[in-house]
């Protein structure tokens, strides 16, 4: 071998050399960007309802679909309590890295007056995503009632007032303050009775013992179709796609009445802004689907994504008018 051939040997040597080292350095960098690829573990979201509800049903559909979509297992948590506490501290006592999601609804607008020493502040211990869907309350009677419109009930609530019982769930909840709203709204008297649960508020309303009751369409929704119960009114400014056929309480002389509620995904302060969007983009295409429209919709839930801002923004809105409705209520706090 000659000298010119051993110089040409060793430059090749560490020509190679270099180059194995810099692949060496690329390959892990390489390595640690698909690591860190979100999801890189389960994803759980966290709700303060029991099982089976309607926000339930609705985070498990989600959850679903973000799993197909980003490539990841999501899970749904239950954590039922009073004030949505339970749920909210487990939330935001979880590292900020997208793994630990929250439900807040409506209901978390009105803890926020109702609960005297709510431990966590729903503004600033969440980062808002985007809302998941939005639906009304329906007020029905008994299917032998004389009311046959909402204005009839009105009417017979003007001319006896404190004689007419409607039925609620539970005190502060947003079915009772709806009722509550309507007092102000409309003008009249009527005692408020809360119940401990829907199936009794409906056994109630079906034997005649209430003038009028107020929930969710997903729990009348059989009742209604049966006969057994008669919608009068929806809650929101205008009518919903899952009841077209049930005119509004605007409809029937109550002006600017409105109360929709909503599910939203909310994540822990301090989430990087790239997770959120990524969540965010990807909700938006969940709920542009036909198929997962149609599910929500039989639940009498419209299905529809936000900005971030958005959300936020009807957060403040709702926490600013319930505190309104329970000041003038009356309703002690908890």
């Amino acid at each position: 071998m000659t000298v010119v051939d051993c110089v040409v040997c060793r430059i090749f040597v560490r020509v190679s050399f270099a180059v194995l080292i810099l692949l060496g350095l690329i390959f892990p960098q390489r390595q640690a960007s698909a690591d860190t690829k979100y999801p890189n573990k389960a994803v759980r979201v966290v709700l303060p309802f029991a099982a089976g509800g309607v926000a339930d049903i609705t985070a498990r559909i989600i959850a679903e679909r973000l799993g197909g979509k980003l490539g990841g297992r999501f899970y749904v948590e239950n954590q039922p309590g009073a004030g949505g506490i339970a749920a909210a501290r487990t939330v935001i006592s979880s590292p900020p890295d997208g793994h630990t999601l929250a439900l807040l609804s409506n209901g978390t607008a009105i803890s926020v007056s109702l609960f005297s020493n709510l431990p966590y502040d729903p503004l600033k211990d969440f980062v808002p995503i985007s809302s998941l869907g939005f639906f009304d309350f329906i007020f029905a009677t008994n299917s032998d009632s004389e009311f046959k419109t909402l204005a009839d009930f009105i009417s017979a609530a003007k001319a006896t007032p404190g004689a007419l019982n409607v039925g609620t769930i539970n005190v502060g909840s947003t079915q009772n303050l709806s009722a509550e709203l309507l007092k102000t709204a409309a003008d009249v008297d009527f005692v408020i009775i809360p119940y401990r649960g829907t199936p009794d508020l409906l056994v109630s309303t079906m034997q005649g013992n209430l003038a009028l009751m107020i929930d969710s369409y997903s729990s009348m929704k059989g009742n209604l179709a049966d006969k057994k119960i008669r919608a009068l009114a929806s809650s929101g400014p205008v009518r919903s796609e899952s009841t077209p056929d049930i005119p509004t309480l605007q409809e029937g002389g109550v002006a600017n009445y409105d109360v929709v509620s909503w599910n939203a995904l909310f994540a822990p302060a301090g989430t990087p802004p790239e997770i959120v969007k990524t969540l965010n983009q990807a909700l938006r295409e969940i709920l542009a689907e036909m198929d997962v429209k149609k599910r929500l919709l039989e639940l009498g839930i419209e299905a529809k994504a936000s900005t971030p801002d958005e959300i936020s923004a009807r957060l403040k809105s709702d926490i600013e008018k319930w505190r309104k409705v329970i000041e003038k209520a009356g309703i002690q706090k908890q």
